[in-house]
């Protein structure tokens, strides 16, 4: 497995096709071609999901409050296809820098630099009353960067033969994965920004918002 691709990506679908009969028979090609077929389709989700839901927030969120108030609101669609194509270049270009890692482990990466924005804000959102606009942005942030800076400066960046860059060394943090640092600097960030924020929390709002997350009223 191996033999075929380095880091172990190849793996599933080899042994498809070794439990179907091996190659060369129609059962294991046809298993193959079936696991192949999922893998596919669940990248494609995954990928279109993401650039939309990344696209819709360039163009509603950063650039409908940049705009001027004359401004024609079907502007946002052209900026989303825009920042569509951007980030699909993106994308593109880090997967063929990152095309020799793991796929599991890059999944793993993704969700532990997710996990360090977005983790401490809704747990805090969801059960601390006391929770406040300046804490929910100190937790995006301070979650948010270091794990992006950690990364950088991880062996996956560089320092190691199986790095993105093996030929440089800027490695100072020696984890692969920065969640275990990461995400409770989010939760410190957003205890921090609550607890010298002057807002004054809603009570009425935060009991809403948490019957809702507990049982689904009113989602429809």
């Amino acid at each position: 497995m191996r033999a075929s691709h380095a880091s172990g990506n190849t793996a599933v679908p080899l042994l498809a096709l070794d439990l179907g009969g091996g190659a060369g028979t129609t059962g294991g090609t046809v298993l193959f071609a079936v696991v192949a077929a999922v893998a596919f389709a669940t990248i494609l989700a995954v990928v279109a999901g993401i650039t939309l839901a990344s696209s819709a927030s360039v163009a509603h969120d950063l650039y409908a409050s940049l705009r001027r108030p004359g401004g024609k609101p079907r502007s946002e669609v052209a900026v989303a296809r825009v920042a569509a194509v951007g980030i699909g270049v993106v994308a593109i270009a880090l997967g063929l820098l990152a095309r020799d890692l793991n796929v599991a482990f890059l999944v793993g990466l993704a969700f532990a630099v997710a996990a360090s924005a977005n983790l401490p804000v809704l747990l805090y959102s969801l059960f601390w009353r006391g929770f406040t606009t300046r804490g929910a942005v100190w937790s995006v942030y301070g979650g948010l960067i270091p794990a992006v800076v950690l990364v950088l400066l991880s062996p996956v960046v560089s320092g190691s033969p199986d790095s993105l860059f093996p030929g440089v060394d800027v490695q100072l943090f020696p984890l692969q994965n920065p969640g275990v640092v990461s995400i409770p600097l989010g939760f410190l960030a957003g205890w921090l920004g609550t607890v010298t924020s002057a807002e004054v929390p809603d009570e009425a709002r935060h009991a809403e918002t948490e019957v809702r997350s507990l049982t689904g009223a009113g989602a429809a």
